[in-house]
């Protein structure tokens, strides 16, 4: 039996505190019943740089995925689980092991509502006002994430939001072009985008000028009043017509593929999904693949349809009756998976 019942189930962009006061990033929309799908992210350490507001407690920041493995296979083994359903070594929370769960929609009501708020945190609902007002959505189709949501946030920390449903996201996604060009939001320097690649290069080694031509022309990432943000957008409740077991997956190998992209309209999503046509499997199993996935949110708003990509990661075959059963290759999980345009 859980110690906590759960505000709602669990989903891409929550953070959930275990007994031990570790926080963890929750990934994806579909969990096995009794654990979440969940990778380390704060570890509780006297000599930690992140401080809690609400207690004062310490902690330090995991973030390279080979350190997150690393962590829980010394400090969590029994959280690593070769599960059956997603054909893979995957990290999963056991429930009765969650104290709380960090929602981002209650977050940012908090913040809407504060009256002694940080300048981070009066930032934050700067732009959210500004997005919501242009987009005209809800307030309950938005929230807080990242460093935010924890209390663990920095003074120079960025901006996560996060927007729930397929109608919200092309209402957001229009109302940033138009933030963009009245000035309110910017896209990246150089010099910003060469901090980001350092950032970003020990879990995706792309070369730089590939890197640039790519975040570039991002909208979903930016600067607003000199502090980075960051926008995700996950698929609502009543749109995720899978549950765990639904679908299965196995894998096949390790590819390289060069492929047109015929459908992005899943390329703003956490998890993301670029449909192709006119794949050539430079690397790997000789097998139809047809789409490319990732469950990061760098891998979004990567490619446009009608452009042409070039892909590596891991190869699956998706099992889900009486669909029937396809190939995909997911990036992300490895240094040195990536997704190219080929501009």
């Amino acid at each position: 039996m859980s110690r906590l019942s759960l505000p709602r189930p669990a989903r891409e962009g929550d953070l959930l505190e275990t007994v031990d006061g570790a926080l963890w990033d929750v990934k994806g929309l579909i969990h096995p019943p009794s654990r979440i799908v969940a990778f380390i992210r704060y570890v509780p350490d006297p000599e930690g740089s992140r401080i809690r507001r609400v207690d004062g407690r310490r902690y330090r920041k995991i973030y390279p995925i080979k350190d997150r493995y690393a962590f829980v296979e010394e400090h969590y083994p029994s959280y690593l689980v070769h599960d059956g359903v997603f054909g893979d070594l995957m990290c999963e929370v056991p429930v009765v092991d969650v104290a709380r769960l960090y929602v981002p929609e209650r977050r940012l009501q908090e913040l809407l509502s504060g009256r002694f708020l940080s300048d981070v945190e009066r930032d934050a609902v700067e732009l959210a006002e500004a997005v919501k007002q242009s987009a005209g959505v809800p307030w309950s189709s938005m929230g807080i994430c990242g460093s935010l949501l924890s209390g663990l946030y920095e003074r120079g920390s960025d901006i996560d939001l996060i927007f729930y449903g397929s109608s919200t996201q092309r209402k957001v996604y229009e109302a940033l072009k138009s933030l963009r060009e009245e000035g309110v939001l910017r896209k990246y320097t150089r010099s910003e985008l060469l901090k980001l690649y350092g950032f970003r290069f020990p879990d995706t080694r792309v070369p730089l000028d590939a890197f640039l031509k790519a975040e570039e022309r991002k909208l979903l990432q930016g600067m607003f009043m000199g502090r980075e943000y960051f926008f995700r957008f996950v698929k609502d409740w009543s749109e995720v017509d899978v549950s765990y077991g639904a679908v299965r997956f196995r894998p096949v190998g390790y590819g390289r593929i060069k492929a047109v992209v015929s459908d992005a309209s899943e390329a703003f999503f956490t998890p993301c999904a670029y449909k192709l046509e006119s794949v050539r499997i430079l690397e790997g199993p000789e097998v139809p693949i047809v789409e490319v996935s990732s469950y990061r949110g760098r891998f979004c708003e990567q490619a446009w349809e009608g452009e042409s990509i070039v892909a590596q990661g891991k190869v699956e075959l998706v099992l889900r009756e009486p669909q029937e059963p396809y190939y995909r290759l997911i990036v992300g999980g490895k240094p040195t998976d990536f997704l190219l345009p080929l501009l």
